[in-house]
């Protein structure tokens, strides 16, 4: 790999890196032109969780942009020169919080939105950044609903939750489950994952839903679920939710002397889910896009990350960094920052390199290929099970 040409600016991540160093970037830095009464910094916002259950999440995410930002603009910036600069806000996980933290970054005058952690939060700062023209190129929220919206500007590097789901019914069949109790928070993101596993397996015939059912998120005691799977005594529970109240569902049905397996979707991923649930958090698998530690080639990177943040990196810190790589090759290749030229140009990416693959965006502005994957906890980690659908 040619490290340090201009052409090839963004690739200077190491040579080791297989994956992160086949793409930063095929000539960021020497298409186009910026716009011609503008400089200064290229402002990015990130509204993640900061404070919240979730704010483990928000600083890996956090960090992992940070590192990318810092990497684009030791290798000379975007547009001619020109620093990006990375004004993350807190989302905290919650509607209104989100909503103040949209418009405190779309009035600073960013240019491209690389935020968005929880669904439920990120939908009602969709009509802010659309407003201001603003694209959001979100790498973590994934309910269908956000899509559903069919807004020009809003893009997904994650998998979908139809994506998701369609992995956990090929993993299900695969594995031999014939049935399974679906539970979710009543999120948009945990219900969307439910609801769509439900019509999937319907549509199919393959495995028979006994339970479908809702928790209250915040809660410390989930004896009222965790009555109703041992009284269907199902073969698989997938726990759709995030991990503060996955951790206490998987501990509490082991101690009601649940047999069956368990499966938790990707926002349970994060150390604190073994954490919560000890023992009985061995064994439970995952429907996730990978993590940095299960990402072949990403060894280089891991270390990067550890060296500035002190750190290990830890779930989405890979698809932050990757908004703003596909942020500043999008920027570049519009030759502006102006929002419709670069919904244009994201929109005609094609092949460039992420950890999750080459990226297109399909007429939905959604991966061609959702990347997910099956993860299991062993020692209290998550790593890539034996056995992938």
């Amino acid at each position: 790999m040619r490290i340090g040409t201009r052409k090839t600016i963004l690739l200077g991540i190491g040579a080791a890196m297989v994956i992160t160093t086949a793409g930063c970037s095929g000539g960021l830095l020497s298409s186009g032109s910026s716009d011609a009464t503008s400089s200064g910094p290229v402002k990015l916002g990130m509204v993640v969780p900061l404070s919240g259950s979730s704010a483990p999440t928000g600083a890996y995410m956090k960090n992992g942009a940070q590192l990318a930002v810092d990497e684009i603009n030791k290798a000379g910036g975007v547009l001619k020169g020109r620093k990006l600069e990375l004004m993350v806000e807190d989302e905290a996980c919650d509607a209104q919080q989100a909503v103040a933290s949209a418009n405190k970054v779309v009035s600073a005058g960013v240019v491209v939105s690389v935020g968005g952690y929880c669904s439920g939060a990120t939908l009602p700062t969709l009509p802010i950044f659309q407003k201001a023209n603003v694209p959001m190129i979100i790498p973590a929220a994934n309910s269908q609903e956000l899509v559903k919206q069919g807004l020009a500007n809003v893009f997904l590097i994650n998998g979908t939750g139809k994506q998701q789901s369609t992995t956990a019914l090929a993993f299900m069949k695969k594995s031999g489950f014939a049935t399974v109790a679906l539970v979710d928070d009543n999120t948009s993101y945990s219900k969307d994952i439910t609801t769509e596993t439900q019509a999937q397996i319907e549509k199919d015939g393959s495995v028979k839903v006994l339970l479908n059912t809702s928790v209250t998120a915040g809660e410390s005691d989930y004896s009222a679920v965790v009555g109703a799977i041992m009284a269907k005594n199902p073969a698989l529970v997938y726990w759709t939710g995030y991990y503060q109240e996955g951790g206490l569902i998987i501990n509490q049905l082991k101690k009601a002397g649940f047999t069956g397996k368990i499966m938790v979707a990707d926002g349970s991923v994060d150390p604190s889910l073994a954490k919560i649930a000890g023992a009985g958090a061995e064994g439970v698998f995952a429907t996730m896009t990978q993590t940095p530690d299960t990402i072949k080639g990403a060894e280089k990177w891991i270390a990067n990350y550890k060296a500035k943040f002190n750190s290990d990196p830890g779930p989405y810190s890979t698809q932050a960094y990757d908004a703003v790589r596909v942020a500043a090759k999008a920027i570049e290749d519009a030759g502006s920052t102006k929002g419709a030229d670069i919904i244009k140009a994201l929109e005609a990416i094609n092949g460039f390199s992420m950890f999750s693959g080459p990226l297109k965006f399909t007429p939905e502005h959604t991966l061609t290929s959702g990347g997910f994957v099956i993860l299991v906890i062993k020692d209290g980690k998550f790593i890539l099970n034996s056995v992938q659908p």
